[in-house]
């Protein structure tokens, strides 16, 4: 027998996701991948598996599962979300290993909107564009390209849990303070006061908030000389100006092009925490330089690795940006 993982009752937004595609994005396909990534590395470490490795995604709360597996090993990251397994309360941060039959469920955390739930050994799931992330608008990777459907099974690529004591993890200390940003690259049309206002006023997240953009109230943008530019390429942590005057953040979902103007780029080391704000969150920006930019991305990848190494997983690849 396969060894699985059943979808007994899962929330409307589980999907499969890793550390997204690279090098599609100039044909039109979008990257994808995991919202929070250190949240994705943190759960595939306390499994043993590689930290950009295919796991489940979702939002809000995972529902209910079945493991058909001799054994399994999951852990569940992102914040502090309720895990039980038959019933009995079980933590976050930490591994769990589970035998044929058993289900456990993971319920809502109010400190967090995006989790992560990884299984030793990885999903059984094909890899479309070099990834197995899950787009749901263009049906690519995942199981299907869709969400995760009750009923549906994930094939498992290891019918046995690692031989070893279970792993745990304090949850990380999450950075306080503004989101930083690379200014551009149409920060010049925006008069200065507005550019200047932008960098010290406070937003917040609405409800309108999925995997392709997070769109934010609070004062007004005023463009200097229109909104409308030539359409050109995009990047997941693009804060676009279209008419409204109101920001729109690119999320991880992002197309690969658009044709507002865009103030700034929230960094890489900052978009996975940026993703963690509810609804009414309240939110604010600063600018900082490429040359920053790039070494807090050092500095980030860095983290993740010794996250991994300290938990016994694979070592991480530090690759270019996606």
């Amino acid at each position: 027998m396969p060894a699985l993982l059943r979808a007994i009752a899962p929330t409307p937004f589980v999907t499969v996701q890793d550390a997204g595609r690279r090098g599609w994005r100039r044909f039109g396909v979008s990257s994808s991948g995991a919202m929070d990534r250190m949240s994705l590395a943190i759960a595939n470490a306390l499994v043993g598996n590689r930290p950009t490795e295919a796991a489940l995604e979702f939002a809000h709360a995972a529902g209910e599962w079945q493991v058909d597996a001799a054994s399994c090993r999951i852990a569940v990251t992102g914040g502090s979300f309720g895990v039980t397994v038959d019933g009995f309360a079980r933590s976050t941060y930490s591994s769990i290993t589970l035998t044929r039959g058993q289900r456990f469920h993971v319920a809502g955390a109010t400190d967090a909107v995006w989790g992560y739930l990884a299984v030793a050994g990885g999903l059984d799931v094909p890899q479309q564009f070099g990834s197995r992330s899950t787009h749901v608008r263009t049906a690519i990777g995942g199981l299907g390209g869709q969400a995760i459907q009750p009923g549906a099974v994930l094939k498992l690529r290891a019918d046995l849990a690692p031989a070893e004591a279970e792993k745990s993890i304090d949850a990380p200390l999450v950075q306080s303070g503004p989101y930083r940003m690379v200014p551009g690259p149409q920060d010049d049309y925006f008069d200065a006061a507005s550019l200047a206002g932008f960098l010290t006023a406070e937003y917040r997240v609405t409800q309108a908030m999925d995997r392709m953009a997070y769109y934010l109230d609070g004062p007004r943008l005023t463009h200097r000389d229109g909104y409308n530019i030539i359409t050109d390429g995009v990047v997941p942590g693009c804060v676009q100006v279209p008419g409204t005057g109101m920001p729109i953040v690119l999320m991880r979902d992002a197309p690969t092009v658009g044709g507002y103007p865009k103030i700034g780029v929230i960094i890489e080391a900052d978009l996975g925490r940026f993703a963690q704000q509810r609804p009414g969150s309240a939110i604010s920006f600063q600018a900082v330089t490429q040359t920053e930019a790039q070494a807090i991305r050092q500095r980030f990848l860095a983290r993740m690795q010794i996250i991994a190494e300290d938990l016994g997983s694979p070592r991480l690849q530090l690759s270019r940006p996606g």
